[in-house]
């Protein structure tokens, strides 16, 4: 199962060519990905997945080690937004690798469901690794952290042009 995050373009998102830049292409999975799994107590509809605390006073934290992205065609910008499906392309002890696909936007499309088989603006993935705050050192995923996510679970994200 994958989740699908409508995200916003801001104008401020577009390069001089008028497709969204690419390290903002970054900010909008962030948005994606803080909407997936960082608790919010005042949504209307929480994520399944939305488990984790947030601010500099939470016990953990979670670090960015790595980050790809592929671009299939340029991201226009669209007053509509765009939707990012998410899922979890491997989960290790203290890591997780956080799969994207990037659509046009659907507002009939399902919170929740299969895989989207609509063209591709980009696909990507993340590796967030769990840390302890007061240390910096990893600390392993929680039992209810990987009951959350484990749903979330698929085959990691296909880069067409990765040698």
């Amino acid at each position: 199962m994958r989740l699908r995050i409508p995200v916003e373009v801001r104008w401020a998102d577009l390069d001089a060519y008028g497709h969204v830049n690419n390290a903002a292409a970054f900010t909008l999975l962030e948005e994606a990905r803080i909407r997936a799994f960082w608790a919010d107590s005042g949504a209307s509809e929480a994520w399944p997945t939305a488990i984790l605390a947030m601010g500099t006073g939470t016990a953990t934290q979670t670090l960015v080690a790595r980050q790809e992205i592929e671009y299939h065609r340029p991201i226009p910008f669209a007053r509509t937004g765009l939707l990012v499906q998410l899922w979890i392309g491997h989960m290790g002890g203290s890591s997780l690798e956080v799969c994207y696909s990037v659509h046009e936007a659907d507002a009939d499309a399902a919170r929740i469901g299969d895989a989207l088989d609509t063209p591709t603006y980009a696909v990507a993935a993340t590796t967030l690794v769990m840390v302890t705050t007061a240390t910096g050192a990893p600390t392993r995923i929680t039992r209810a952290q990987r009951e959350a996510w484990e749903p979330f679970v698929e085959p990691p994200a296909r880069f067409r042009h990765r040698r």
